[in-house]
């Protein structure tokens, strides 16, 4: 069933920002008011546990890259590729997103699409593209999303060949059998096993510090690296072989934009001092132990991170891997689910099924169409390349793509939202933005070598904006054109001897000037009016979350019809007739039991005249005919609901 298609559905529409309130503190959403210190450790396992899962195969693809580059690794490779991956992190990560980044939250939320709508609070409609690069940026991520989960999984578990070379023919199984238990277990919620991600992630570092510890007395030459001329000169002196370790080097700090994207679940402060204190400290030091064992011991160079630990612990640590990078992939397909609320509810995806699997954790959600269709191409990819090795060549391009949009959009908050001077916005902007086009560029060098994938996956989610976007755009101007204003028809109903019944009807609109279709068509085939009559406009903020207080506002027509406008943010789900309760307040006295729901079922059919863009509107239609039920999206008891079909072409 479609309604007027504007995103949540008929009755949505954009609205102007909300007040806000600090991060955590979000009234009505769920947020658990967490001690400081509780919220650290679970930022460890929800924020860091990607970039955690890194040194499993950062180093070593990016030493495999500077020997395919000249047949042999010498010293100095060494060393530069470790200072490149420390001073990645520094510079990205540290500067970047710990220190800048977390500042430019919208109300207390980060992520892509809410520095989008920071941006477009502050630009207006007048600058498109604002609301390109958000739909590039979100596009990106469900790139990254299908990525993560399958290097992630199958470089832990490669490291059982460790353990014996007999079990090799198994990686791929045992991955696909991880993978697919995974997803499968997404619809039970993550509310029980949550409260383990932070322990068992904060274990994994512990361990990782360890192995990297023991092994730094091997060589101590290896904190050479600490200076970041060996990383400048490797890069001048080798040219495109640099480029491609550049590329490789990109993904130990993958997983940086779980920094942002996260910050309303846990707040700024206690993401910094996780990283600062805890996190940073730990992949330094195993960095610098992989370093020094190479140096050591040439051989090494095969697995680095696992040869770090005696024969004896190999086993105990892939597991503990594996366990890591299964919460790795956890944390991407709960961001998956948060990123498409956060677009269905901006207009950009039509509505899907959410489903709340915790009663005190409102951002806890789950999505079947969402989780069905990233396990299938999860699956696809473990399969496809069969490797970790194989998979880094296609990772990476899109998340350097998204940080090269999340600093062109930092660069507009910066500038136009926290009102520094053009000029300092780009001295803070642009060392970073120069950076992340460099990783950007050496990622587009493996385009051939699998790194069209995610590129693929990515515009194939923006043509899907792209198509949804204008498809509702048509229709609501198409539907304008019949529109009969609302003033207009209560005269006219005030003048004329229509038959009254007892009771409240509300009619969904995304436009409460004019009078509803489904009002025009309850009037033309029952000729029959409600003593009561509201017109419900559910908003669509650019803010996360509403308070109870500013969610409903009444405006009286007169004695028999009313304006109710409906508020929510876009990290909230609406419910209608629990929002409807809160009328209460303002007088209305709201009774769900005498209260009928006027919704309209739109056909949608495409035009015959044109020939290019017909594929367009086919796509939009089946995304229509596949959106999630208004009832159950807004919902509505489906015994209140009155349905009326009309037929559109577009």
């Amino acid at each position: 069933m479609s309604l007027n298609v504007q995103g949540g559905g008929e009755a949505t529409q954009a609205a102007p920002a909300a007040a806000g309130v600090p991060a955590g503190e979000h009234a009505g959403h769920g947020t658990v008011h967490a001690g400081f210190w509780t919220l650290a450790l679970g930022s460890v396992g929800v924020v860091y546990g990607d970039i955690g899962t890194s040194v499993i195969y950062a180093f070593r693809e990016a030493l495999h890259a500077a020997r395919s580059a000249h047949g042999e690794v010498i010293r100095e490779d060494v060393v530069s590729i470790i200072s490149l991956i420390l001073w990645t992190l520094t510079i990205i990560v540290t500067l970047k997103y710990v220190v800048i980044l977390l500042r430019a939250d919208n109300n207390g939320e980060g992520g892509t699409l809410s520095l989008m709508a920071l941006a477009t609070r502050t630009m207006g409609k007048s600058a498109p593209i604002v609301f390109v690069l958000g739909v590039a940026g979100a596009a990106l991520f469900y790139g990254d999303a299908v990525i993560t989960p399958a290097i992630s999984v199958l470089s832990a578990v490669e490291g059982i060949k460790l353990v014996t070379p007999a079990l090799d023919d198994f990686v791929v199984p045992i991955t696909i059998a991880i993978i697919t238990a995974l997803f499968l277990v997404q619809r039970y919620g993550t509310a029980r096993v949550a409260s383990l991600f932070g322990p068992i992630t904060a274990v994994w570092f512990i361990v990782m510090t360890i192995g990297g510890f023991i092994h730094i007395a091997d060589d101590p030459g290896i904190f050479a690296a600490l200076n970041p001329y060996h990383a400048v000169r490797y890069i001048w002196v080798n040219g495109h072989t640099g480029l491609i370790v550049i590329g490789a080097v990109f993904l130990s700090v993958t997983g940086a934009e779980a920094l942002y994207a996260d910050l309303g679940h846990f707040g700024r402060k206690p993401i910094q001092a996780a990283w600062l204190g805890f996190v940073f400290p730990a992949l330094a030091a195993n960095y610098l132990g992989q370093g020094a064992l190479v140096l050591a011991h040439p051989e090494a160079i095969s697995n680095p991170f696992f040869l770090l630990f005696p024969e004896w612990a190999v086993l105990p640590v892939v597991i503990l891997a594996t366990m890591a990078t299964v919460i790795a992939a956890q944390a991407v397909i709960t961001g998956a689910f948060s990123m498409t609320r956060q677009a269905i509810q901006l207009k950009l995806l039509p509505r899907m099924d959410i489903e709340h699997t915790s009663e005190q954790h409102a951002g806890q959600i789950y999505m079947p169409q969402v989780n069905t269709l990233l396990m299938i191409a999860v699956l696809l990819l473990v399969v496809l390349f069969g490797s970790s090795s194989r998979l880094a060549t296609a990772y990476g391009i899109s998340v350097t793509g998204e940080m090269v949009i999340t600093a062109c959009l930092a660069f507009i908050v910066v500038w136009r939202f926290w009102r520094w001077p053009v000029w300092v916005s780009a001295l803070l902007i642009a060392p970073f933005l120069v950076i992340d086009l460099v990783f950007l560029g050496a990622n587009l060098i493996k385009i051939t070598e699998g790194g069209w994938v995610p590129l693929l996956f990515a515009f194939s989610i923006m043509v899907i904006m792209r198509s949804w976007v204008r498809g509702t755009k048509i229709l609501f101007d198409k539907s304008r054109r019949n529109d009969v204003p609302l003033n207009e028809l209560v005269k006219n109903l005030e003048k004329s001897s229509v038959v009254r019944v007892p009771g409240t009807a509300v009619f969904l609109t995304s436009d409460p000037e004019t009078a509803p279709s489904s009002l025009l068509h309850s009037l033309k085939h029952y000729r029959v009016l409600h003593q009561k009559n509201v017109l419900l406009t559910v908003i669509s903020s650019n803010v996360p979350h509403i308070d109870d207080a500013d969610r409903i506002r009444i405006e009286p027509v007169n004695d028999s019809f009313t304006r109710v406008f409906m508020t929510f943010g876009y990290m909230e789900t609406p419910n209608v007739p629990k929002a409807l309760g809160l009328c209460r307040k303002q007088g209305w006295k709201y009774d769900i039991m005498s209260t009928s729901f006027f919704l309209s079922r739109r056909s949608i059919k495409p035009a015959k005249d044109r020939i290019f863009s017909r594929l367009q509107d086919k796509l939009f239609i089946k995304l229509a005919i596949n959106a999630s039920d208004a009832t159950e999206y807004f919902h509505i008891p489906t015994g209140r609901v009155v349905e009326i079909g009309t037929q559109m072409t577009i």
